[in-house]
């Protein structure tokens, strides 16, 4: 528990209304008063009736964010940055917001991207290695880790830093992927990918709110050590697909998209030491294999 909090009466403010958001609720929901920042006033209903109160607002309109100034106790930011430009604007707009409340937030949790650390050549790598962002999205990525940086740092909050690779969970396979049979890379020039299950992402940022450190970062990954080819090959084989076909790196560029090929430049074997040993963190979903047999379990169960 974050020291000095009763959990009866500490309010959680979650930022982006995804998935993740949506499994981390479940888990919080009877412990804590949640808000969920949402900027279609659509979906009111459909968080309410989960648990939490809906706040209406828009990140790309700070103007809309007013209600968030001392709103919250503790925050979970997983909104993702715009799609353009060289700043999270978002992140700045609502830290901005948050900043002008009588009470600040004690501590933020932001769910960044493994994308920060750019292309590693498949070396193994931890937090400490040096973030050189080889996108512009992961590029926006670190301005927002920045901005949390000094934000906490100038306003006593507690700012933990959860980095995630690929995100995938039961319904989240890349089966589309395989029935349109899209190429993947030949093994002389695949990368090594990392991922992590959507529920154990959920359980880290439970666990980032209880135990994280102040200006520290976390990767959170399995314990999976597989090239991207690999991972579709076990998805292939569990549902009874076709592998992907394997390509070489120049003929992949002629099939795919800009989009598709810039996940398949970066190799990255990402440690998870601190996830266990500070977060202490028990992986659901230690292995992708695990994750897709439950897939598989859940397929026949309906």
């Amino acid at each position: 528990m974050v020291v000095g909090y009763n959990p009866a009466v500490q309010k959680i403010l979650i930022v982006g209304s995804g998935d993740v958001a949506r499994r981390i609720l479940s888990r919080l929901a009877r412990r804590y008063r949640v808000y969920a920042l949402l900027r279609d006033a659509g979906r009111a209903a459909e968080w309410r009736l989960a648990g939490a109160t809906p706040v209406i607002g828009d990140l790309d309109d700070r103007a809309s964010l007013d209600r968030l100034a001392g709103l919250a106790d503790l925050v979970l930011h997983l909104a993702p940055p715009p799609s353009t430009g060289a700043l999270d604007t978002r992140t700045r707009h609502l830290l901005a917001a948050l900043g002008k409340g009588k009470s600040l937030p004690r501590r933020l949790i932001y769910v960044s991207t493994t994308g920060v650390y750019g292309d590693c050549a498949g070396v193994s790598i931890d937090e400490t290695r040096r973030l050189q962002p080889e996108s512009s999205r992961a590029g926006r990525r670190v301005d927002a880790e920045s901005r949390l940086r000094h934000w906490g740092r100038r306003h006593d909050c507690a700012v933990s830093i959860l980095r995630a690779p690929g995100i995938y969970a039961a319904d989240r396979l890349p089966i589309e992927r395989l029935q349109r049979q899209l190429p993947a890379l030949s093994d002389a020039d695949d990368v090594f990918t990392n991922h992590i299950h959507a529920d154990d992402l959920a359980a880290a940022c439970v666990a980032a709110l209880q135990r994280g450190g102040a200006n520290r970062a976390y990767n959170v990954v399995d314990d999976s050590d597989l090239k991207m080819a690999e991972y579709f090959d076990r998805v292939a084989i569990a549902f009874a697909l076709p592998k992907p076909p394997r390509l070489s790196r120049a003929e992949a560029a002629e099939r795919l998209s800009p989009v598709q090929m810039s996940f398949m430049r970066e190799s990255r074997r990402i440690g998870n030491r601190r996830l266990k040993e500070e977060l202490k963190l028990r992986l659901a979903y230690p292995t992708v294999d695990v994750g897709i047999a439950e897939a598989i379990a859940r397929r026949n169960a309906c």
